[in-house]
């Protein structure tokens, strides 16, 4: 496999990807739904069929992953397990609890299944055949891709097709729309009343200025700033997905002049700085060191300004890593492949 590229080098497919439609693919995660999508928007990407595998979060098992045995009860070829049945060709995984999932695939096929994950292991470079990370993060070796910024679903032709046939409900919103992307309390991060206060000051402020708030929020994110941001909405005439008809993720960002995001979701900020538009960040004190780094990077690259009320104008290239990452998962899944026939 090449060698891991240069940070910021990797934007779009080096070229048409081969029709891998044949081959039995699994997706292993916790049903987290960012590693989730990562793994789905690559494997969308390679336009593989895939199943979904989700691993259970029991005691004690959970709590020795990565480096613990996989639960007996989800192992390889266990009837009614979460790895029940043919094993794959080729399994893309994401997630701490996943781990030792892929390790007992990858042993029970005797290393026919072809092996990927997306982020750290945190079990060393050879836990898998590929390993996706972000630049910030520090593993590094010869089967390991680093990239600015993480695989995603928002694709261009997502993109175009959401503009092209525009939501009703966004549509009608006068220029300039701004999505909120709003995340919510993590291991890392709190939002504290004074944070809460912040950002709504400020999104009230850009309201005030003239634009249209779209607003979504996670799964993270606290009934009470749920509530405030929806009176928000309510009171600036703007807009919030209450999870009721169609999600509008992707067309709030494909009819964004502007997006806000905060700073607790680093898949949240590389999906926005796809659509070229300026990306706002409303940064958390105690913000993961890592993900500063990953920030600061799409600073520098005029992606990314500090979120303080008002719209910027900046300039830069839609930054999406995910067709270079599919096309070197590709690679070496098909240099896999001919290993293994040229040792038949």
């Amino acid at each position: 496999m090449a060698p891991p590229r240069p940070a910021g080098r990797v934007t779009a497919s080096a070229g048409p990807l081969p029709d891998l439609r044949d081959a039995r693919a699994w997706i292993v995660t916790d049903g987290k739904a960012g590693d989730e999508n990562q793994c789905i928007g690559i494997a969308e990407t390679l336009g593989l069929s895939f199943e979904l595998r989700h691993v259970a979060g029991r005691a004690p098992f959970a709590w020795l992953s990565p480096w613990g045995p996989v639960d007996p009860r989800d192992a390889p070829g266990r009837p009614g397990g979460a790895l029940a049945g043919p094993l794959p060709d080729l399994l893309i995984a994401s997630g701490r609890r996943a781990v030792p999932a892929l390790r007992a695939v990858r042993r029970a096929s005797g290393g026919r299944t072809f092996t990927a994950f997306m982020k750290d292991p945190r079990t060393g470079a050879r836990s898998a055949d590929f390993i996706w990370l972000p630049d910030y993060d520090d593993l590094r070796g010869p089967n390991v891709l680093t990239t600015p910024t993480p695989p995603h679903r928002v694709t261009p032709e997502r993109l175009a097709a959401a503009r092209a046939e525009p939501d009703r409900r966004l549509a009608a919103l006068p220029q300039p729309r701004v999505a909120v992307l709003v995340g919510g309390d993590s291991r890392h991060l709190r939002f504290g009343k004074d944070d809460v206060a912040r950002l709504l000051a400020n999104l009230r402020r850009l309201s005030e200025d003239g634009a249209s708030l779209m607003l979504t929020v996670s799964r993270r994110t606290t009934p009470a700033l749920r509530s405030a941001l929806q009176a928000l909405a309510v009171e600036r005439q703007g807009f919030l997905w209450d999870g009721r008809g169609d999600n509008p993720y992707v067309a709030m960002l494909a009819l964004a002049d502007a997006v806000v995001v905060t700073s607790d979701s680093a898949n949240m900020v590389g999906e926005s700085v796809c659509t070229g538009a300026p990306v706002l960040l409303f940064d958390l004190p105690g913000t993961y060191g890592r993900h500063q780094r990953f920030f600061a990077g799409l600073a520098q690259a005029g992606a990314l300004v500090p979120f303080t009320g008002r719209l910027e104008t900046v300039h830069y290239a839609p930054i999406d890593a995910t067709p270079g990452i599919a096309q070197s998962l590709r690679d070496a899944y098909i240099a896999h492949q001919a290993r293994i026939a040229s040792a038949l």
